[in-house]
């Protein structure tokens, strides 16, 4: 595809999105946040993506073994805005710590005729590791400056001895980095990153998509009874999600609540496939009339699901933010989640649901049975996600992508001939 030069005045820089982690074609789930976060930036300044894709010659088989979903894409997709999908070799497990040079060598041509074409004045990295740590030294190749945005999966990568010190020299060398959390913020500073260019910049929702619904007219849609206690769960079907931590409350909160419905909602992501083992766990446990396994859901479809919920529930392991909860709330869903990440700091009050420790498997239970059993307001749930709109966050963001390119102009303009 031909690259229309196009000029860039200080206050429309062009940004150039680099994610792993992005919606395709044969992966519609992967990173919608950061699509849904982008997008709407790309309404006020001139974007493109690209979305390195990780490839092996054997991923086919690696995936069948545990190694992660890796789907094959197309090299370019028109979406609202054009992603570019170039592959890199990248060998699960076993080479993690190449993947920030293999990704950066494999997005370079590209950058490059964007940069060539006037479509590259700020590279806007999504993932600390290994987006950030090759944004660094893309940055460096072709003289952009650079941000990285963290989601949640800096904490595991920082503690790890070969990826540790590549994220922390790309927080470092960054000219801005965004967090998605207060939690991140901190942990951007425990290593290194200057206070001054670390920001929290939220996620936010879509309130015409996610509404509260009919409740009893979804329900009937759905076929569920009108006063059995639903709980719902949206994400990836992987271990870190929890989908198994709620299905072992399920036989004791059964005795309470003999008609209890478990939506389960989601289906593989890059980090795996727990579909066949949480369908398994559910036939052990003999609870096949209680959980009903609905696959992967459009974001369109998502309000139907929430407003026929009475609780939405994610015992998770890790989180950045987590946008799903600022959905559910805004479909008037109180939410039961446990205590990482930035859960916290979304569910930040008692009216809107109960953060809890990870990893207690009675607490889950009793704050599933209490979360059930409360008279919620929910027109106050949905009032609170009114206030953490995305046009708040973009409004940010717009104004942040343009000082950091009028700050390299400047700098550029007085650099030594």
């Amino acid at each position: 595809m031909a690259l229309e030069s196009s000029g860039a005045p200080q206050d429309r820089p062009a940004l150039v999105v680099l994610s792993s982690l992005f919606p395709s074609a044969t992966q519609p789930g992967a990173g919608l946040f950061v699509r849904e976060r982008m997008f709407r930036v790309a309404k006020i300044l001139p974007l493109s993506v690209v979305s390195p894709r990780a490839w092996f010659p054997g991923q086919s088989l690696l995936s069948r073994l545990g190694f992660g979903s890796r789907v094959s894409t197309a090299a370019i997709e028109q979406q609202q805005q054009t992603v570019w999908l170039p592959k890199f070799l990248s060998v699960p497990k076993l080479f993690r710590r190449m993947d920030a040079w293999m990704m950066a060598l494999a997005a370079l041509p590209r950058l490059r005729a964007l940069r060539r074409a006037g479509r590259l004045d700020v590279l806007d990295a999504h993932f600390g590791y290994p987006d950030g740590a090759a944004a660094v030294r893309l940055g460096r190749w072709l003289k952009v400056p650079v941000c990285i945005t963290m989601r949640g999966t800096e904490l595991r990568h920082s503690q790890d001895p070969a990826l540790g010190p590549q994220l922390r020299k790309a927080l470092c060398q960054a000219q801005q980095v965004f967090s998605v959390s207060e939690s991140l913020r901190q942990l951007a500073l425990s290593l290194g990153a200057s206070p001054e260019k670390v920001k929290v910049v939220g996620n936010g929702v879509d309130l015409q998509r996610f509404q509260m619904l009919d409740k009893v007219q979804q329900r009937v849609r759905l076929g569920l009874l009108a006063d059995a206690p639903v709980l719902i769960t949206v994400g990836g079907l992987v271990e870190r999600k929890g989908f198994h931590r709620v299905i072992d409350c399920l036989p004791s909160l059964l005795k309470q609540f003999p008609a209890l419905i478990y939506l389960v909602v989601g289906g593989p992501s890059p980090e795996g496939d727990w579909t066949e083992k949480l369908k398994s766990q559910v036939q052990s446990l003999g609870l096949e009339a209680h959980v009903r396994f609905l696959g992967p859901v459009k974001p369109d479809d998502l309000a139907g699901l929430l407003s026929a919920a009475d609780l939405f529930v994610l015992s998770t392991r890790n989180e950045g933010w987590a946008n799903v909860f600022l959905e559910a709330m805004a479909c008037g869903l109180p939410v039961v989640t446990t205590d990482v990440g930035g859960n916290a700091e979304v569910v930040n009050h008692s009216s809107l649901g109960e953060v809890l420790p990870f990893g207690d498997h009675d607490r889950l239970c009793s704050a599933i049975e209490q979360g059930l059993r409360r008279d919620w307001d929910r027109q106050a749930i949905r009032t609170y996600a009114q206030d953490n709109t995305w046009d708040r966050r973009v409004e940010v963001l717009v104004e942040e992508f343009r000082r950091i390119h009028r700050q390299a102009s400047a700098a550029a303009k007085a650099a030594p001939r």
